[in-house]
């Protein structure tokens, strides 16, 4: 009846901001490392040096993990004005960053247990070959993080409490691209820790250390992979825990001191954007758009559903 009147009233469900210039540098990481990888295992091949073929590998599953990273905010940009997806296509880069953290726990799975083989059975350490590739895979992760990290800091409401201090530098929201970055440090502290433990072997024989430092880096990563897996699961689910934006909300809405909230659902439908549906009751009847009206200055706030319930007579709450 009224049918060109219905786009005034249509919800827009893109809610993130495009990302190309991510996209650009996670393109431009996997490059480096792709093509590192590559260099390391041809002159492994060449020179029947395991360090180099190991190493090349290693850096293979991380090139893996970023380019998880890279087709998820592809396809979150080419998907991005798809109605199939009730509320956007950003959770298709919050899974990207779930399937990166299994991908780090994973490795830190497999140093351990490198390391502790190592512990057991120890091998004979060609240092000139270790170190040479250490430095050069930490200059190349080094590089790395710097285009990975240039820029890409926003700010957000809410604060990361997160103990481990390299997860709490990477702290914006983009959870695909904290998982792009985190696999990049997480190589370059390998590095580092072989780095000082082949140092400490060659000129003071402590040959445990080499392994030893190869299980605290494994500690290092598996603790960065957990706190990464736990906030992207916990958007996946849906699962937002009571928090200053929900209780910013009751207080806005409650104002009156009649109206009560009596169902609260908030999530997030991109990095600092929510939508939430709220049921109130109240005595005295107050209009949708001046419940609205209250929450207009909480910017998070994307996409609001309110439910207005009036309760007939005075009652205490």
């Amino acid at each position: 009846m009224h049918q060109h009147q219905i786009d005034l009233w249509q919800h827009q469900h893109i809610f993130s901001a495009g990302k190309q210039h991510i996209e650009k540098k996670t393109l431009i990481v996997i490059i480096i490392t792709f093509t590192m990888m590559v260099a390391e295992i041809f002159f492994g091949w060449l020179t029947n040096s395991m360090a180099l073929l190991a190493d090349g590998w290693h850096m293979g599953t991380h090139a893996f993990a970023l380019g998880i990273s890279l087709i998820a905010y592809i396809l979150a940009r080419k998907h991005a004005g798809n109605s199939h997806f009730a509320f956007g296509t950003w959770k298709i880069e919050i899974l990207g960053a779930y399937t990166s953290a299994l991908i780090l726990g994973t490795v830190s799975v497999l140093m351990v247990y490198a390391s502790i083989e190592r512990l057991i059975k120890p091998l004979q350490i060609h240092y000139n070959q270790a170190l040479l590739v250490a430095i050069i895979g930490l200059v190349v992760n080094v590089v790395c993080a710097i285009i990975l990290n240039t820029g890409s800091h926003s700010r957000t409401h809410h604060h990361n409490h997160d103990d481990s201090r390299a997860y709490k530098h990477h702290s914006h929201n983009d959870l695909n691209l904290k998982s792009a970055y985190l696999h990049v440090v997480a190589d370059a502290v390998t590095s580092v820790l072989a780095i000082c433990a082949l140092i400490m072997v060659r000129y003071f024989g402590t040959n445990w250390l080499d392994p030893f430092m190869g299980i605290v880096g494994a500690m290092l990563i598996a603790r960065w992979a957990f706190l990464l897996l736990r906030d992207s699961s916990y958007i996946l689910l849906d699962h937002e825990k009571e928090s200053p934006l929900s209780q910013e909300i009751r207080e806005k809405i409650e104002s009156d001191g009649d109206t009560r909230i009596s169902d609260l659902h908030l999530w997030k439908v991109s990095d600092n954007k929510y939508a939430c549906i709220i049921a109130v009751v109240a005595t005295t009847r107050h209009s949708i758009a001046e419940y609205k009206k209250r929450l207009d200055k909480i910017h998070e706030l994307a996409h609001v559903t309110i439910e207005v319930n009036e309760c007939k007579g005075k009652h205490e709450y």
